[in-house]
């Protein structure tokens, strides 16, 4: 398993992002109609923030496994937890 210190280790990180940044830029991924590509969410974000931040917290959002970042750029939210729960209650729909 590789650690979280290596991973978001500083690499002249000037700032880490405050939570509440982290949970504008989560709701905004959650609320797009579309998958939008990075420049599209910068854009749409209510709030500026620098682009450093910005890249960080994607790559946190797809490392933690909430995103995925498709070939063509695409941002896709994929967590689910309360469907696993589901899935996981439920033995039929378990695929194995």
């Amino acid at each position: 398993m590789v650690r979280t210190e290596t991973v978001f280790a500083p690499k002249n990180i000037l700032r880490y992002p405050r939570l509440d940044t982290v949970l504008m830029v989560e709701e905004a991924i959650q609320k797009a109609k579309e998958y939008p590509t990075k420049a599209e969410l910068l854009r749409s974000l209510p709030k500026k923030i620098m682009y450093q931040t910005f890249n960080l917290i994607i790559d946190y959002l797809e490392y933690s496994g909430k995103i995925r970042v498709d070939k063509d750029g695409a941002i896709i939210w994929i967590w689910d937890p309360e469907g696993i729960r589901k899935l996981l209650k439920n033995p039929k729909l378990v695929v194995r």
